[in-house]
């Protein structure tokens, strides 16, 4: 972390300190359904408060296009972040207003309040330097807490970083650590597991990777692709054949960069994407042309668990196969779980993230096993990408 800036070096005693967290948690009938996003953001927010800081909770909930949408108001989600914290959090009802200039006056030290959501103005998404220069006018410092917001320069990730003493919190810390030490300066052998279903929303990060990693493990509909590229018929499974002559060049760069890209030997086909769908375990040679391919076989799952053994570091994005639906799940719960116990065992590092990533391993019962899982989608995607993230960028010390 030498490269950021960090609360270590923020002096917060008594001064008013401007979080931005990523609390964009579910909710159903105005009640926060997972606190996950809440209980990962409490550290941060416990140690500013311990250090005798003025805490300023900023951050947003869905997307209401710079309208007040009251069904997307932040007050459940303060009343949550009291029980992660086990601290009283004050609400503001509005985010720039007469009501937070109040409410964060009132604050004391070690004491904590919450803005209402920053996307109830277009100046949060648009990046406005006036709207980023009234929320700093409240704060004295600035901690970003919030790495999966990082890839949008708006006005709480990247605008308000360059008008007040910046730097990451302890999630975010966490984070860059995590990444870094998966793909910047990684222990070799590095494998990456690729799923998912689409090799066009992850050409740029295939394009990446096999400048930095050893192994590419290709799972999900993305291998489809990549066989049907290879000239094998992939009978009715998900397949964008539009994308062969890319998945090719993603092969040959790869055999120039000296990273090997490895795909499914066998499958489990079915009929029908249903649970429980009467189905067969076939080589990658041998799908019945009114069969789709909806999860890799044993013979797969052993060979990437092989390949597992020998690697130091891994990099996870995506599933092997149909996880929300049993039996489909087998083939990613098994990988996951082999990687999960090399994880603990002390052989592998071990980075996940994405939506359906993170699903997939709690599904696997393993989400707590790896190293680090970031529940970061879209900016976990970039840093693969190789990309520069601005609300990174401005942290940099």
């Amino acid at each position: 972390m030498s490269k950021y800036k960090t609360i270590d070096g923020l002096d917060v005693a008594g001064k008013r300190v401007l979080v931005r967290a990523d609390l964009n948690a579910p909710m159903k009938d105005g009640v926060v359904t997972d606190t996950t996003r809440l209980d990962r953001t409490a550290p941060t927010l416990n140690e500013l408060m311990d250090r005798g800081a003025k805490v300023i909770v900023i951050t947003h909930l869905g997307r209401p296009k710079g309208q007040v949408v009251p069904e997307m108001s932040v007050r459940p989600v303060a009343e949550a972040l009291a029980k992660s914290c086990g601290r009283p959090v004050t609400f503001a009802s509005d985010t720039i207003g007469p009501e937070a200039g109040r409410v964060t006056e009132a604050l004391k030290d070690g004491e904590i309040c919450m803005l209402e959501n920053l996307r109830f103005h277009k100046g949060e998404t648009d990046n406005d330097a006036g709207f980023a220069a009234k929320l700093a006018a409240m704060g004295d410092a600035y901690v970003s807490d919030a790495f999966s917001c990082s890839h949008r320069a708006h006005a709480s990730t990247e605008g308000l970083a360059r008008l007040l003493p910046a730097a990451a919190g302890r999630l975010m810390q966490q984070e860059l650590e995590a990444l870094t030490n998966a793909l910047e300066a990684p222990e070799k052998p590095v494998a990456a597991v690729i799923g998912g279903a689409k090799v066009s929303t992850k050409m740029e990060v295939l394009g990446h990777l096999t400048k930095k990693v050893d192994v590419v493990l290709i799972g999900g509909g993305m291998a489809n692709t990549f066989l049907f590229a290879q000239g094998k018929d992939v009978g009715t499974s998900l397949c964008e054949q539009d994308m062969a002559d890319q998945a090719r060049a993603i092969i040959e760069e790869a055999k120039k960069n000296g990273c090997e890209i490895v795909l499914p030997v066998d499958g489990v086909v079915a009929g029908e994407f249903a649970a429980g769908a009467v189905n067969a375990t076939v080589s990658v040679d041998a799908i019945p042309a009114d069969k789709m391919m909806l999860d890799v076989g044993a013979a797969t799952v052993a060979d990437v668990v092989k390949r597992l053994e020998g690697c130091k570091t891994l990099l996870w994005n995506g599933p092997f196969g149909a996880f929300e639906i049993t039996p489909f799940d087998a083939g990613t719960n098994a990988v996951a779980q082999a990687a999960a116990k090399l994880t603990q065992d002390g052989k592998l590092l071990s980075v996940a993230g994405g939506g359906d990533t993170v699903a997939a391993l709690s599904n696997a019962g393993v989400k707590e096993d790896f190293s680090y899982v970031s529940t970061a989608g879209g900016a976990f995607l970039e840093w693969l990408e190789g990309k520069e993230l601005p609300g990174v960028a401005v942290l940099r010390a």
